[in-house]
């Protein structure tokens, strides 16, 4: 971020004029693009989302602006991509976005061969993932229970992976797992997936895409293994990457949130008034608002940090559980708002309690990163 173009909002808090930019069009761009009564139709789609939008976007260079220009990219940083997920949590829109963040951050601390492969791929629309997570629910990634063994010129790998986003329509994913011992990033293409190793898994979050992953029989070149020192970089920088980008999106949910509410506030009579006008749903309201700037503010904090190089571990953590907690509290309220409905799948509010609870227990809920926080600071 250049001192000519960042208003400097703090001397730990910058927003160039390139995010502004991105900020406004992509909040205009899902405004259109996802409505909700599009996000309810999406919801029984095999995809999860739409590949014409997501081509659109693909054409406004946003899939490009965490990758380095050598590589196709534009080089604005993490800080960029935030600009488009926040907006992405605002209407709920479901496409693979997230995923494909992830993927480049991981891919960004392989060797030259393989970004020169692939970044240029993704820049131009290939789907990218990160395949992380077994079942023993353990957000740490230093043990996994996957294999990999490198036998010549192949590397075979076993095991099996869970909630790997948009595993489906991904061109590449990154594998984590175990070689001699140490937590290795395989890239594999999901073209030497066996039929039927990739199977859908039930989320909370019904925009969201899900899968299990058999990585029995599963071969790639040896090349194609991260080194340990590669490994223990990329899953950094991909554990970072997701804090902040999930981050965004509680506080993007939290706005979409206080939208809906405060329209039905405004429309829904009782006893003669607009419930709005009470003030058992005027402070809760007031409480959401607020759990909205503080969200912002950790947001944007660690989201200079990262973009300047610096250690933003900390204020990474302190986004995460302020924006989940805060995001979840206003999509529980949003539903006890909207009791008259009587049939909760019927609320729109619904959609977003759903997305709160995903998105706060994805890469470590409040309590997990508070109790690293502990350790951070004290």
């Amino acid at each position: 971020m250049s001192d000519r173009s960042a208003v400097k909002l703090s001397s730990q808090m910058a927003f160039s004029e390139e995010q502004s930019m991105l900020l406004d069009t992509a909040t205009e761009f899902f405004r259109s693009k996802s409505a909700l009564p599009v996000v309810r139709e999406l919801l029984t789609d095999e995809a999860g989302y739409d590949a014409g939008q997501w081509q659109e976007m693909v054409d406004l260079g946003w899939l490009g602006l965490a990758v380095p220009e050598e590589y196709g990219g534009s080089e604005l940083g993490l800080g960029a991509a935030v600009t488009i997920a926040e907006p992405m949590g605002r209407h709920l829109s479901a496409t693979p976005f997230l995923s494909t963040q992830l993927f480049v951050q991981g891919l960004l601390a392989a060797d030259e061969n393989l970004k020169s492969e692939l970044l240029a791929g993704v820049v131009g629309g290939a789907v990218g993932g990160v395949a992380l997570f077994e079942s023993n629910g353990n957000w740490h990634l230093d043990s996994p229970s996957a294999q990999v063994q490198i036998s010549g010129a192949q590397a075979l790998l076993s095991g099996t992976k869970t909630l790997v986003l948009d595993a489906a329509s991904a061109d590449y994913l990154l594998v984590l797992a175990a070689l001699d011992g140490e937590p290795r990033l395989v890239v594999l293409p999901t073209s030497a997936i066996p039929s039927g190793a990739i199977q859908r898994e039930t989320v909370i979050d019904e925009t969201r895409r899900s899968f299990q992953l058999d990585l029995t029989r599963v071969e790639v070149p040896a090349n194609h293994v991260l080194s340990a020192a590669q490994s223990t970089q990329a899953l950094a920088k991909i554990s970072e990457a997701a804090w902040l980008l999930l981050s965004a999106e509680s506080a993007g949910g939290i706005a979409g949130v206080l939208d809906l509410l405060v329209e039905y506030l405004n429309t829904r009579l009782a006893f003669g008034r607009k419930i709005g006008s009470y003030q058992g749903l005027k402070h809760p309201t007031v409480d959401i608002l607020i759990g909205l700037e503080r969200s912002r503010s950790h947001l944007y904090h660690a989201a200079t940090l990262v973009d300047a190089g610096e250690s933003a571990q900390t204020a990474l953590r302190m986004a995460k559980a302020e924006s989940s907690d805060s995001f979840a509290f206003a999509g529980d309220r949003a539903i006890q708002f909207h009791g008259g409905f009587g049939f909760t799948y019927d609320c729109d509010a619904q959609l977003f309690l759903r997305r709160a609870l995903w998105t706060q227990a994805s890469f470590g809920d409040s309590a997990h990163h508070r109790k690293r926080l502990a350790s951070l600071l004290l």
